[in-house]
């Protein structure tokens, strides 16, 4: 796409088209290098590779040109000068934050995200002299409030997994600068075409990119954006030396993802919006939050800072875990999965399965209760959707 009278690219072209490279044989679909090395045609070009002199390709463990055009194409769609994949989104989110902290340090993070992630902060960080500090992060005052002088990192989800909090991203990077601390947003609810955290200031954003980006349950990957200078003198030598790259041959999957994500989230959103109405009529139905709707408690923030949904609900089933078991036992058309973001739709328990291992207490606080599920709607019909979830809600009830 190198030539084009067209200066802006608007989201749909650049996902079908940005950092696309060819070799000289002309192939439409991206190339796929499944290889570890390369080879240099003289000493003196290796030296010149490893000097930077040459800035081509030395190791698949952490550049390939396969991988390289799926970087690129991440950097189109979200507005980021580079970015770094990797082998999952938990690979993202530990590259993103290990590579900037060192003992002393502390790290302010919201305490609704998820189970995995909490483990890195509360478990992993400490074993290394880390600091850190859980706040609810939709308050901005306990932002301003847990901040430290020695806070180096703020970490949060937006819209939070699974109970879909949404929070104030523009200022809390407002606050970051402040202290000179860096922003790490969590974006994979939102997708990139959704909410651009880069855009409100914050300073990195990564994604499980086995969610939306790749869409379809075939292969698992992550993603970290940021500055240029951010990416190589700070996380380039840490994902160089750690090797938590994403193999070629995901990131070709990847790129085939981008291809028909626009046209993917886009209807999975209607069909959500359609099925959180549906859902909020029901008397089996505790509650129901989803982020297109003007009843979510943080919409007024959502409508400065999300230009669409998500393909995500939450809903709280009266009747605790009996009835959340039942309801998804009765489901025929929606599969039992901690998966999302996929082109089938999933259903997960939460509390007895990605947020397992949190205490009750902290449960509670995140409002994860024994009768909450998250949705993640896919593409079929939302009318048989909505009849798979009517006969089961009728079953829980029985």
């Amino acid at each position: 796409m190198t030539k084009t009278h067209i200066r802006t690219l608007r989201p749909a072209t650049q996902l079908v088209h940005s950092g696309t490279t060819r070799t000289p044989y002309g192939e439409t679909s991206e190339a796929l290098f499944l290889t570890q090395g390369f080879v240099y045609d003289t000493a003196e070009a290796c030296e010149a590779r490893f000097t930077g002199e040459d800035p081509g390709f030395i190791y698949s463990r952490y550049a390939n040109p396969t991988t390289d055009m799926f970087e690129k194409r991440m950097c189109a769609i979200e507005g980021a000068e580079e970015a770094r994949a990797t082998a999952s989104g938990m690979a993202a989110v530990a590259a993103a934050i290990l590579c900037q902290v060192r003992t002393g340090d502390h790290v302010l993070a919201a305490k609704a995200m998820f189970g995995s992630c909490r483990y890195i902060i509360e478990t992993l960080l400490p074993k290394y002299g880390v600091e850190f500090t859980l706040i609810d992060g939709v308050n901005f005052e306990n932002w301003e409030n847990a901040v430290r002088p020695n806070t180096k990192v703020m970490f949060l989800e937006s819209p939070t997994n699974p109970t879909l909090e949404v929070m104030d991203i523009a200022r809390i990077a407002g606050l970051a600068n402040s202290i000179g601390a860096k922003l790490i947003v969590d974006n994979v609810f939102a997708t990139p075409l959704y909410q651009h955290p880069l855009e409100l200031g914050a300073h990195i954003v990564v994604y499980s990119a086995t969610k939306h980006i790749d869409g379809q349950g075939r292969c698992l990957g992550g993603v970290v954006l940021s500055d240029r200078e951010w990416i190589t003198e700070v996380l380039q030598d840490y994902f160089r030396h750690t090797g938590p790259g994403l193999s070629p041959f995901n990131a070709w999957t990847m790129l085939k993802g981008l291809e028909t994500l626009a046209v993917r989230v886009e209807a999975q959103t209607r069909s959500a919006a359609k099925i959180a109405d549906f859902l909020a009529e029901q008397n089996a139905i505790a509650r129901v939050i989803y982020p297109g709707r003007k009843d979510h408690p943080q919409a007024d923030i959502i409508a400065k800072q999300m230009t669409g949904g998500s393909t995500m609900i939450a809903l709280e089933l009266k009747g605790g875990k009996k009835a959340a078991f039942a309801f998804e036992n009765a489901l025929e058309v929606i599969s039992i999965s901690n998966n999302l973001g996929d082109a089938k739709s999933l259903i997960t328990h939460p509390a007895t399965s990605t947020h397992k291992n949190l205490s009750d207490e902290a449960k509670a606080e995140l409002g994860i209760t024994d009768g909450l599920l998250r949705l993640s709607i896919g593409l079929e019909d939302a009318d048989d959707l909505i009849d798979d979830i009517g006969f089961a809600l009728k079953a829980a009830q029985g």
